[in-house]
């Protein structure tokens, strides 16, 4: 990280100064090209003073060695003087500056010169008796200045880079030790936050560490809960089964034992499905969502409802308990297997805390929009400050009862997983002695 930052950094530096030295270059012409023109303006208002007192004429002005080139010109392009060059040179009348002065009093331009084959600046003015003043700068000279200094720009970006490049080390340095201290104690890392903008981070790592720890003491207690669970059943299995196996049951009781044995199979044959299930339900909860989701297709609720209240029939009539259906077509979209697993938990539960000649009912519809699928009945029902720990893994209200009907006390976790699957809402309505309410509402197919 230090390395990445400090690349970085002197990247930076590298490009500023890159930037500063073209920055540099294009003040350095424009300053240039402003300085040109204002000195030939200044040059030519002199020896326009001189031409004046020399009688209109400059050939007796010692212009012959200026650095600069001072051009008379006839109003019909004939070149009269020039110090440049000697000998006759060719009508000017094409000139841009010249044609200006003739036209507007003045006139400049910067080109190339055909006749010294260098570039210059030039500046023309019309004179009084109608002839025209030139002066020209050679450019090439001014421009033999800059880059004489070019090498002394170089070298003080060369240093300007050093320092960046030795003061990028010291601000990565500064910037990264306090993360460093920070990783170092992640014991105190809510104490220990160097900059502001990492406070969201050391949040969310947090968050994670507490979220890990609340998955780890579940872990235990859901391992510790199974081993009691399961140590009853098989505990009272050997038992019966030594009995057997050592003839210290008598012929009669044989029978009896053998019930007892397959009761116990059952309840820890149960005990197991369920485990497997909520297993499956425990991996990761977006996850688990996302691979839901991509089977879901449209389903009736009222095909659910049905099904589960046929499949539980036998079980209500064992139990002297009356199963009504009172469904109505409801689309929703999800799972087949998962929402019949949801309606079985929660029916079988129902029936399992109810009373002899009890009822359940069954239904679904659709309410503001949602579906929902409802299981009242008129059991026990659950204390209200329970309401909330009925869905915890191994809970039961009864526990007696519980064992003597074969609950595991994992069908309302089951229930509530499935239901985090689809985004559910969960309403449960319960005064002890006068039953139980329960609603599932999903959420709307509109979106």
């Amino acid at each position: 990280m230090e390395k990445k930052f400090t690349k970085r950094l002197m990247l930076m530096g590298l490009c500023s100064t890159a930037v500063t030295l073209a920055l540099c270059v294009l003040v350095f012409f424009t300053v240039f090209e402003r300085q040109a023109a204002q000195d030939v303006r200044i040059y030519s208002d002199i020896i326009t003073a001189a031409y004046y007192q020399n009688g209109h004429s400059l050939s007796d002005m010692g212009v012959g060695s200026s650095d600069l080139r001072v051009t008379l010109i006839q109003p019909d392009g004939t070149v009269l003087f020039d110090n440049a060059v000697s000998g006759n040179l060719e009508n000017h009348l094409g000139r841009p500056e010249v044609r200006d002065a003739l036209a507007h009093g003045e006139g400049h331009a910067e080109r190339h010169s055909d006749t010294t084959s260098q570039n210059a600046y030039y500046y023309a003015v019309r004179l009084d008796d109608g002839n025209i003043l030139r002066v020209a700068s050679d450019l090439h000279s001014r421009f033999d200045l800059f880059r004489s200094a070019i090498p002394v720009l170089l070298v003080c970006c060369l240093i300007v880079w050093v320092l960046g490049w030795l003061l990028s080390l010291l601000l990565t340095r500064q910037l990264v030790q306090p993360i460093v201290q920070m990783g170092n104690r992640l014991d105190e890392l809510d104490r220990n936050v160097p900059y502001p903008e990492l406070q969201p981070f050391v949040d969310a790592i947090l968050r994670d560490r507490d979220t890990r720890r609340q998955s780890e003491t579940m872990r235990q207690e859901f391992t510790a809960n199974v081993s009691h669970e399961l140590k009853t059943p098989l505990t009272s299995i050997s038992g019966y089964a030594e009995l057997i196996e050592t003839g210290m049951a008598k012929p009669k009781d044989v029978a009896q034992f053998a019930q007892k044995i397959r009761k116990e199979s059952a309840r820890l044959l149960s005990l197991v499905n369920d485990i497997l299930q909520l297993s499956k339900l425990d991996a990761t909860q977006e996850a688990l969502r996302g691979q839901a989701e991509a089977e879901f297709e449209l389903l009736d609720l009222k095909d659910v409802v049905s099904a589960c209240a046929d499949n539980l029939a036998v079980n209500a009539q064992r139990a002297y308990v009356t199963l009504l259906c009172e469904a109505e077509h409801t689309p929703v979209l999800g799972s087949r297997s998962s929402l019949d697993e949801l309606c079985m938990n929660l029916c079988d539960n129902a029936i399992r805390y109810n009373r002899p000649g009890g009822k359940v009912i069954l239904s679904c519809g659709t309410a503001d929009g949602r579906p929902y699928l409802r299981v009242r009945d008129n059991g026990i029902g659950i204390p209200e400050e329970q309401h909330q720990r009925v869905f915890e893994r191994f809970y039961r209200v009864d526990k007696s009862r519980s064992k003597e009907t074969g609950g595991t006390g994992l069908g309302l976790a089951i229930v509530k997983h499935i239901a985090a699957i689809y985004s559910a809402q969960i309403e449960l309505h319960s005064i002890v002695d006068q039953g139980t309410d329960i609603r599932v509402v999903f959420r709307s197919l509109k979106k």
